[in-house]
């Protein structure tokens, strides 16, 4: 049977014929969505019109049955008296999600399954330019963000003039993952054993400056003075007090110091750079994810005040968190992305 029959079959069986263009489109939207999943995983293009039309005619597979019949209730239920359709039922079911695209899209995307066997559609927008991403769920746009940590998010409420009770004002709905920084590896390799001199790139910008010399004092290479703690926003390299194998210790942009490493014996990178520039094989060691840095930068899923109960955020957050999602966390990304543990 062509889809285009099934759909009317399908659809002709609802009693409320103003709900049948909206459960229609919901279904087929969701044939492609399926498609999508079966190109993705390397089925050519014939093969994956095929296969989405083989689980468009067998009608009772259980992702497709599941979801018309949950649409049919949804939709009957939400018609008002008038006879017009309140889309809010099923639009409650959709949860829209924005994210940068590395790492965050790719968690989502990976867990996407998983949370949608439950009932619940996850759609992801992909950012580029991530300080549009907590005004467009202020304003409604998204339903959740996935890109930062708390004291961005403080931020962004401060800077926003949003405060508690606010409608706008967003809160964290669960802290998810940590990008650490590292220690990678350029034209040395042995932390053990590091030559007199070594050239050490670490960023210049104010807070992972101060992550940078407390990674290298935590591996015992340097001391810092008592004033240097992991929020420090104004740390100078004034404030190493010891420095026992005369680091060269070198101010640079954090996103170029990947780029350098072929020309410094060690670089100190955050973790998305890392996975960026695909130098995670080149990890020597990282911030602990059970540590103070995980805790004060790991990062959330965020969503306005009124929405942190939603049972869609707590699904998506709950799946997020489990210890199966955390494995495959440390598997895909080496080290250069943690689960908050």
């Amino acid at each position: 049977m062509r889809r285009e029959e099934y759909l009317h079959t399908l659809t002709e069986q609802i009693r409320c014929k103003m709900a049948r263009g909206t459960i229609e489109q919901e279904i087929n939207d969701h044939i492609e969505d399926q498609k999508a999943e079966f190109l993705s995983e390397g089925m050519s293009q014939t093969e994956g019109k095929d296969a989405g039309s083989e689980t468009t005619e067998a009608g009772s597979s259980s992702t497709e049955s599941t979801f018309t019949s949950e649409s049919i209730l949804s939709a009957e239920q939400s018609t008002n008296e008038n006879g017009t359709v309140n889309t809010s039922a099923k639009e409650t079911k959709t949860l829209v999600v924005g994210a940068t695209t590395s790492p965050h899209a790719i968690i989502l995307k990976h867990v996407k399954k998983e949370f949608e066997k439950q009932g619940y559609k996850l759609e992801i927008k992909e950012f580029s330019d991530y300080p549009q991403i907590d005004p467009s769920t202020t304003d409604g746009s998204l339903d959740a963000n996935y890109f930062q940590h708390q004291p961005y998010l403080t931020s962004y409420n401060k800077d926003a003039k949003l405060k508690k009770g606010d409608d706008g004002y967003l809160v964290s709905a669960g802290k998810i993952h940590f990008e650490p920084m590292g220690i990678y590896a350029g034209k040395s390799n042995d932390l053990d054993n590091i030559p007199d001199g070594a050239q050490v790139a670490i960023p210049n910008d104010a807070s992972n400056e101060a992550r940078a010399l407390l990674l290298l004092k935590d591996k015992g290479l340097i001391t810092l003075d008592d004033s240097v703690k992991v929020t420090s926003t104004n740390v100078t390299l004034k404030q190493v007090t010891s420095n026992p194998h005369n680091l060269d210790i070198v101010e640079m942009d954090g996103a170029q110091i990947a780029s350098k490493l072929p020309d410094v014996d060690f670089g100190i990178i955050n973790g998305n750079y890392a996975l960026d520039a695909k130098v995670t094989d080149s990890l020597l060691a990282s911030e602990a994810s059970d540590g103070e840095v995980a805790n004060t930068y790991g990062n959330v899923i965020a969503v306005k005040e009124s929405n942190k109960n939603n049972k869609a955020v707590k699904a998506l957050v709950k799946i997020l968190k489990s210890d199966k999602t955390k494995e495959w966390i440390k598997t895909k990304f080496k080290g250069s992305v943690l689960p908050v543990e």
